[in-house]
């Protein structure tokens, strides 16, 4: 109604001043007066009605053209036109009926830039009855005085992008699972099953929960039917360095599976390190004592063989930051963490292994020699205060322990697996810093509705 007044406000004021001039003469009679006055006012009245109905008239095509243009966007297809027609037309505004025409765009100018935009304009004439009396004649269409009203809306299609720590890679059967885990915390966290999930006892406390097939309470917002996650870190196999042993030496593991009875040959470490870069390991690497790595990225491969703590713990000073790669080939041997202990590391936030604090090698086939139970009542694991990305793609594992950061790292943990069993008390206790981590957890990408940018 503003913008209508704003543009007939000087036709108002020149009838208004005639109205005053007639009302201040008092040379002729008051019948004569009301009878010149009579056109005006009914003019003036109409003019008012007319021009409300022209405001409403435009109201409802911007509502019209605004859910048009976002159902172009939603629809983002071949047939994006029509689908804004067909949604004009639920407002009363069909293309080609009743003096109306609606158009639809999908390479209008963006706010933000570019030309990818949706945009909906919908025009309509409507016919002129009252302001006729008072001299406004509009414009000609089909023998019939109208007035051209039109409305503008652009849209974008909006996506939204989900983050998981956890990651179950296998695309068979049920790759997520919990049995009994009212305790478990993984708030803040998303989870994700390349195939079904199912969670009994409790729902995690994940933020959201997906899976490819059909999710049964896992997470606080259980989805099913997402796209898979295709493996997010395989390409850094090729960066591996080659294998350059020609033996593997092993360790006895003993104490129920907790410590280490006899290294034998098999390497073993303790006190500080200052080494960077390429640290290759034939065989077991034991540590005999607590370790302090105080390169500024080391890159340690252990070709065959395990990462026994043996009751020790291996830690990055500040500053420093590690990866440990577990590669080789099958047989007999294994490629895990293992005895109790603690792992306290921070991954490189640069480089190419950022973000990858434990890499078992995707090409080591699925065997026994991969699998880990991480628990907080098993003392043959060792306590992961880890900050970065635990990568065993072909590994089942079992959970139940809690995951802190690392002492000098930043509050970012990722996992990815190709099973995972969730039991009791499992726990990621920090979030929220995998950017400053260097850490691009793995990802979907969902395509949200349209909405309004203009």
């Amino acid at each position: 109604m503003n913008t209508w007044i704003g543009t007939y406000r000087p036709l108002v004021a020149k009838l208004l001043h005639m109205w005053l001039r007639l009302r201040a003469s008092t040379s002729g009679n008051v019948i004569l007066l009301s009878a010149l006055a009579m056109p005006v006012l009914v003019g003036m009245a109409g003019l008012a009605i007319e021009g409300g109905n022209w405001y409403q008239v435009k109201r409802a095509m911007q509502n019209a053209a605004d859910s048009a243009a976002v159902a172009a966007a939603t629809n983002a297809g071949t047939r994006y036109a029509y689908e804004a027609k067909a949604v004009s037309g639920q407002y009363g505004f069909t293309d080609g009926q009743d003096y109306a025409t609606v158009t639809a765009s999908n390479a209008a100018a963006c706010p933000s830039g570019g030309s990818t935009c949706y945009s909906v304009a919908i025009t309509k004439a409507v016919p002129l009855v009252f302001s006729r009396l008072v001299g406004f004649d509009g414009s000609s269409l089909g023998g019939r005085r109208v007035i051209s009203l039109s409305s503008v809306a652009v849209a974008t299609k909006a996506s939204t992008v989900r983050e998981y720590c956890v990651l179950a890679l296998n695309t068979l059967g049920t790759p997520l699972r919990s049995n009994g885990a009212p305790s478990a915390n993984l708030s803040g966290c998303n989870v994700m099953s390349n195939n079904d999930a199912t969670c009994n006892g409790g729902d995690l406390n994940a933020t959201y929960g997906d899976a490819y097939g059909v999710n049964s309470n896992c997470g606080d917002i259980a989805t099913s039917n997402v796209p898979r996650v295709t493996d997010p870190y395989a390409y850094l196999a090729p960066s591996i360095p080659p294998n350059p042993c020609a033996s593997y030496p092993q360790a006895t593991i003993s104490n129920n599976g907790k410590t280490v009875s006899s290294a034998g040959s098999a390497t073993t470490i303790s006190g500080s390190y200052s080494t960077t870069g390429n640290w290759n390991i034939c065989g077991d690497l034991v540590l005999s004592g607590d370790v302090t790595l105080t390169g500024s990225s080391v890159l340690i491969v252990i070709y065959n063989g395990s990462l026994l703590t043996n009751g020790y713990t291996i830690t990055t000073a500040s500053g420093a930051a590690a990866t440990v790669i577990f590669s080789g080939t099958s047989g007999a041997y294994s490629h895990i963490p293992n005895t109790q202990g603690t792992i306290d590391i921070k991954a490189p936030t640069t480089g190419t292994w950022k973000g990858i604090a434990l890499y078992q090698d995707p090409n080591l086939p699925v065997s026994t020699g991969l699998n880990i139970d991480y628990s907080g009542n098993n003392p043959r694991t060792p306590v992961w205060d880890i900050s970065g990305m635990v990568y065993m793609p072909n590994a089942d594992v079992t959970f139940s322990g809690v995951v802190n950061k690392a002492a000098n790292g930043n509050a970012c943990f990722g996992l990815v697996i190709r099973t995972l069993l969730i039991n009791g008390n499992a726990s990621i206790l920090a979030h929220g810093q995998c950017a400053t981590a260097g850490l691009t957890l793995p990802s979907n990408t969902f395509t949200a509705r349209g909405q309004l940018v203009s």
